[in-house]
């Protein structure tokens, strides 16, 4: 079982960088859980935000936000909307079904004339 984080939204933020102060690199990411097996992808509820510096190449932190930074945050995160948490089954996962009530009505097609002969 795998679990990625599925990039949904990235934002160009105009803030100052707390590192290098630069107006240019900032950018928030909106990234989704999304959990995949041989049997079925997922994609579940939790979110997760990153803001980052693309000239400096550095991660910021939360605790070095600056108060423009939080509100610019805080607006985005209200206007983001996420993907609909929802599984997919695949295709392995349908054939083992099909498969499975094949089998349990093939043998109780044969236990039925079995016991009526």
């Amino acid at each position: 079982m795998s679990k990625n984080l599925l990039t949904i939204k990235e934002v160009v933020l105009k803030n100052n960088c707390p590192e290098c102060y630069s107006t240019e690199g900032l950018r928030l990411t909106f990234k989704q859980q999304v959990i995949e097996t041989k049997l079925y992808k997922a994609i579940s509820s939790k979110m997760s935000y990153e803001i980052d510096c693309r000239l400096c190449n550095s991660i910021i932190y939360p605790v070095k936000w600056t108060d423009d930074i939080e509100r610019v945050f805080e607006y985005q995160k209200k206007a983001f909307v996420p993907q609909k948490a929802s599984t997919h089954i695949k295709k392995a996962t349908w054939i083992g079904l099909i498969l499975a009530v094949a089998l349990a009505l093939g043998a109780a097609i044969v236990m039925y004339y079995t016991i009526n002969i």
